[in-house]
């Protein structure tokens, strides 16, 4: 019997923004949307960390504006709330067992998923074999480290897309952060796209990576993962 066609998802572990005092996380609508658009067209899904167990949800992600349909339905959904307070420890996954690796954003993943050797490596490979690999937000952080076959940049020359210093801006949290994933990404040589307005959905593919911007681009990344696998 073939084994089901599954998505790996990835949330930090991180709960402190620098040392600002503030709270985050994962991004919840990243996680609820994608979660929903995927289980739908049949993936099983999996939630890893690199802790495991229990991974911190922004606060403000749980609040208005920012909640949505799919962040209600996700709160009571007994069976996905387990699932982010279960997660597997990232070490005791094997991610050759997996169809696609899709990363949410929120501000959590710059101080772990984005300097963590294993994440890189794991990133490294998927791309490398034609694997899907999915990031939203400031997931895409991640590809600051990411390197090509021959040692240089993954992202030289590629398109890609991330949250947007504007956007860090807006929120008045730039100076609270390890790293602006806009202007590394671009020191790398990439071709760093932005929406034509803050909050506007957009997202690129450039080969197996595909990359979008913000919240808003949640279930237009979520589909073209689904389309991708497709």
């Amino acid at each position: 019997m073939p084994r089901p066609r599954r998505i790996l998802v990835t949330l930090s572990s991180h709960a402190d923004l620098g040392v600002s005092g503030k709270k985050t996380g994962t991004w919840f609508e990243e996680v609820a949307t994608p979660y929903y658009a995927f289980v739908e067209a049949g993936f099983q899904v999996v939630f890893a960390s690199p802790r495991g167990g229990a991974a911190p949800i922004d606060h403000l992600s749980l609040q208005a504006p920012f909640t949505t349909a799919n962040t209600d339905r996700f709160l009571d959904d007994p069976a996905g709330m387990r699932a982010i307070a279960e997660t597997a420890a990232l070490a005791d996954v094997d991610h050759g067992d997996f169809d696609a690796l899709f990363f949410p954003g929120g501000y959590g993943l710059l101080w772990d998923l984005a300097v963590d050797s294993r994440v890189i490596r794991v990133v490294e490979h998927a791309l490398g074999t034609d694997t899907p690999v999915a990031m939203v937000c400031h997931a895409p952080g991640i590809l600051r480290d990411v390197k090509a076959a021959d040692g240089s940049p993954y992202v030289r020359g590629r398109t890609v897309t991330g949250f947007s210093n504007t956007e860090d801006d807006e929120l008045d949290l730039s100076r609270h952060l390890l790293f602006s994933l806009e202007d590394d990404l671009t020191a790398r040589g990439a071709n760093f796209t932005r929406s034509a307005a803050n909050w506007l959905p957009n997202v690129v593919q450039d080969g197996p990576l595909i990359t979008g911007q913000n919240p808003a681009s949640a279930p237009v990344i979520a589909k073209a993962l689904v389309d991708r696998l497709s």
